[in-house]
């Protein structure tokens, strides 16, 4: 049976090895005609015979001119840009191929086989067919797809496939999809914009592409050169009892990058939150290593660091203030929200600016295919987003507004004195996208928010961030793709007090940045996957104004100079895959720092306090002139050694420079905290970090398990003086002090993905110690030794749980407790010139009592019917379900001539809440 075959093959070979070119050239002009128009012209000019199926060209238009060309020139530059391959025989016969070519002779080696294969070859009739095993069913059921144009010059045995993965119904990119390789189980994930690549052995390859909650899909591909596969995937509506938190299934154990979590808003409606509206950063909460001050606190502590001390992003602006009504509510609105990666442990080198941690959160992008939107109706506020395609399936617009009416909360709570007292707040952010072709996108969002509140019937607060953000994604080539990122941010918050004699004032503060970034990525090889660039950023801070409302104001106007600086960077990074079991990530960013006139600064003897009596000059700087400048390198070291298949240690180290800080002397974030610029007094913050993390996943990932231990070591921290006063301050440099700090923890994390009850428990127990000391006693802190920072919180425990009891009804709880936060108690008391006086503790010595909180919710899908207006979500929860008294705060008052404390509380009994929420 072999013999026949060969023989068959043999004559075939032999009636066309004598084949040839024909030698007559032609001249021919066409201008944006179909190819198949060509070809008829050829053949009305020529000899040359085609043979072809009309429907392998398509509508592809051609142009060109030829004086006396070889008819292989011509029909090679006609072919150029399709998968069209020609073949020419001894009888001007011209045969068209799909993709692949028609070989004339055989190879060299055709007749060379080897002495142990013999038997195989001839004598076994079930001996491996070396072409290709197809599974008919699979073929019966899945499209087969030709990629790339076979080359007669080409050697190679692999080509690369890239592409894109998009949802069927939004239309937007699919982050993490799987796609596999069935032949040898072999496969790669997409990036954050559903991009991916992956190297195919030539000839078939069966692809299986998956992603969470998306129907997944099988294709037989047929891989003859480097080409372009793009997928989309249907929403499976049947998987809905997945866990709020997931990248790809084993991310954890698989990635380099050390205290990384992925967050995805979509998921994380189930969690009961207070008020029921679902908040991505109040999540964030909930994992190990991350903290706040206390109830209804703005800001965030991540491994013992300050609140200034983390970047966050929406779409590459920064968001100063990222909160609503006094840190209750989230400012990011989670239904235009699409995920948050949040580094914690190694942060990429392309960030930069910060010690602690990056929130990078993503927008989505707006369907670009049909209208739609979601929207929400709370007891606090409502909600509406809007997708609008512009150019289908190339553009769309994405609109999202909140809104509230939560003047009756204040009203609600137990204290006369907020019967009069009001808050209102309200964002909105837009993005728009635009596909131009497969080789360009750009990306522009725009965000504002505005809180205003009044605690007192004479003054109305309020704030507001504004940000603008620009992204052009081109890709170079099939190996790099650059990003040109434009961003602009700026916060700033007004006091306006009036009173009954018509005296008050206006004060104001705004920072405003504008940053100008460029990003490259370059896939070097499967072993070294390059990101680099550069970027620029502006500050220009307005320290405050205070104008005089009132001819008779006991105020007078205050206007401090402006703050102005400018923050660089060069960065590159590698992803660097040692062997199948060590990765390594290793980055490294030099950032440069430069403070600018116009300004006067004050020099102060050294080795002095910098009080006014030790100042010795007061130099004064043009506009733009370089006052200071600092910089440094900064590395960016983390590593994955595999112990098993799935079970992996990691390893970092990284430091960072920061050259902001914030001025405060709450314990808690305020809206009106300023940021202060590094200049000639005030130098930059650094840190060393250090990370070791052992990861492992159970039952095909349907647990994780994970612990790592962290150690951070900083300098240059900033603090303020006993009895200090930060704002409207022209000489703040008097008012604070910079010294050191350490933090240390140890983080574990148990996560349940799958089944019908799924959730995670995560706990850390951590340090965060300052040390503040000088020979100088003014500027000594507990007389230079270590103490507990304002967010030292030992003992952090979530436990967040969801239970599936159909696929529509579910039930969730969220348990939380952490130790009570430090705070100054007074210790005794005297009476001097018949004046009683407090004494107050060492800083931090004491702590309130232990919080802790259980918050229950009942969750109710709509129907699954495919045909219908929207697909609806009830949410009922009941926020501390126990009626806990947790204090926010503790402070003394002297009634009597006796000092007393008092604790404050918010939500200090259950609240219940009742959220519709439908998506149409």
């Amino acid at each position: 049976m072999r013999i026949t075959k060969i023989v068959i093959v043999l004559i075939f070979c032999f009636q066309t090895v004598f084949s040839q070119e024909k030698t007559a050239n032609i001249s021919l002009s066409f201008e944006d005609a179909k190819i198949e128009e060509v070809i008829q012209s050829i053949e009305n000019i020529t000899n040359y015979k085609f043979f072809y199926i009309s429907d392998w060209l398509g509508d592809n238009k051609v142009s060109g001119s030829y004086t006396n060309a070889s008819i292989n020139s011509v029909l090679a530059d006609v072919f150029k840009s399709t998968s069209i391959n020609f073949y020419i025989d001894a009888s001007s016969n011209i045969i068209l191929t799909q993709n692949n070519i028609i070989h004339d002779k055989l190879p060299d080696d055709f007749f060379v086989v080897k002495k142990e294969n013999v038997t195989d070859e001839f004598e076994n009739e079930n001996a491996s067919n070396p072409v290709f095993y197809v599974d008919e069913e699979l073929v019966n059921n899945t499209d087969i797809v030709r990629i790339g144009k076979e080359n007669r010059r080409s050697s190679l045995k692999s080509f690369v496939l890239t592409g894109n993965i998009k949802n069927e119904t939004t239309g937007e990119p699919i982050a993490n999809a799987a796609i596999l390789v069935k032949e040898n189980n072999t496969g790669t994930t997409t990036d954050s914009k559903g991009n991916y690549e992956l190297t195919l052995g030539t000839g078939l390859n069966t692809l299986e592409v998956s992603a969470l909650g998306k129907s997944k899909i099988e294709k037989i591909i047929i891989i003859y050169n480097n080409g372009e596969l793009n997928f989309i995937l249907n929403d499976d509506f049947e998987s809905l009892d997945e866990v709020f938190i997931e990248a790809n299934k084993d991310r954890n154990v698989v990635k380099a990058i050390t205290g990384v979590s992925l967050i995805d808003v979509e998921e994380i409606k189930n969690i009961p939150l207070v008020l029921g509206e679902r908040d991505i950063l109040r999540v964030a909460i909930a994992l190990p290593g991350i903290t706040n001050a206390g109830e209804g606190a703005s800001g965030y502590n991540v491994r013992g660091g300050k609140t200034d001390q983390n970047l966050i992003l929406l779409d590459n602006s920064v968001v100063y203030n990222p909160s609503h009504f006094f840190g209750i509510f989230s400012a990011l609105n989670p239904f235009t929200s699409k995920n948050a990666s949040i580094y914690k442990g190694n942060i990429p080198a392309e960030f930069g600016g910060r010690l602690s941690s990056v929130f990078d959160i993503k927008t989505k992008e707006g369907n670009t295919k049909k209208f739609s939107g979601e929207a929400s109706i709370g007891a606090v506020m409502s909600n509406l987003t809007l997708e609008l395609p512009v150019v289908k399936e190339k553009s769309s617009l994405l609109i999202g507004g909140r809104s509230t009416y939560s003047n009756w909360i204040l009203k609600a709570l137990d204290d006369e004195s907020l019967n009069n007292s009001k808050a209102s707040f309200y964002d909105v952010v837009a993005k728009y996208h635009h596909k131009i072709n497969k080789n360009n996108t750009v990306k522009t969002t725009a965000y504002m928010s505005k809180d205003d509140f009044s605690i007192t019937s004479d003054s109305l607060y309020s704030y507001n961030n504004k940000l603008f953000s620009f992204d052009w994604e081109h890709k170079v080539n099939d190996k790099n793709d650059a990003n040109i990122i434009v961003a602009k941010s700026q916060y700033e918050f007004n006091i306006n007090y009036k009173d009954s004699t018509n005296s008050g004032f206006d004060l104001g503060y705004k920072i405003d940045e504008t940053e100008l970034k460029l990003k490259m990525k370059y896939n070097h090889s499967d072993a070294h996957k390059f990101t680099y660039g550069l970027s620029s950023k502006l500050y220009v801070v307005k320290p405050g104004n205070r104008d005089v409302i009132g001819a008779d104001s006991r105020f007078v106007g205050v206007n401090i100079p402006k703050d102005r600086g400018l923050e660089s960077a060069v960065f590159v990074s590698d992803n660097f895959t040692v062997n199948e079991k060590l990765l390594i990530d290793v980055g490294l960013r030099y950032s440069h720092y430069m403070s600018l006139g116009e300004s006067t600064q004050r020099v102060y003897a050294e080795d002095q306090p910098k009080v006014e009596g030790t100042l010795i000059d007061n130099v004064y700087y043009k506009k733009n002139e370089v006052i200071k400048q600092y910089g440094g390198l900064e590395a960016r070291i983390s590593m994955r050694y595999f112990l098993m298949d799935d079970f992996s240690v990691k390893a970092s180290f990284n430091n960072n420079i920061q050259y902001i800080h914030t001025l405060s002397n709450n314990t808690t974030v305020s809206p009106t905290d300023t940021w202060k610029l590094s200049d000639l007094n005030i130098k930059p913050q650094s840190v060393n970090q250090y990370s070791l993390g052992f990861y492992k996943n159970l039952k095909d990932n349907m647990y994780e398990l994970s612990v790592e231990g962290y150690f951070k070591k900083s300098n240059n921290i900033l603090d303020y003086k006993v009895g200090a006063n930060l704002l409207l301050n022209e000489t703040i440099e008097r008012e604070v002090l910079q010294g050191e700090g350490k933090a240390y923890g140890i983080e574990f994390l148990i996560k349940k993905d799958k089944g019908k009850f799924n959730g995670w428990i995560g706990y850390t127990y951590s340090k965060s110690l300052n040390k503040f000391e000088s020979e100088f006693l003014s500027e000594n802190i507990n007389n230079g030794k270590y103490f507990s920072s304002n967010y030292d919180k030992p003992h952090d425990l979530s436990l967040v749980t969801n239970y599936k009891i159909t696929n529509r009804y579910s039930v969730s709880t969220n348990f939380v407790y952490q130790t009570g936060r430090p705070v100054t108690y007074p210790t005794g008391k005297y009476v001097l010139n018949n004046t009683e006086y407090v004494v107050y503790s060492e800083r931090n010595k004491f702590r309130i009592p232990d919080y802790y909180r259980l918050d229950v919710s009942f969750n109710v899908e709509g129907n699954h019917k495919i045909k219908k207006f929207a697909h609806s979500f009830w949410n009922l929860s009941i926020y501390n379900v126990l009626g806990r008294n947790n204090p926010y705060s503790v402070f003394f008052v002297s009634d009597d001539g006796r000092v007393k404390a008092y604790k404050s509380s918010i939500f200090s009994i259950p609240i219940p809440t009742i959220t519709y929420n439908f998506k149409f």
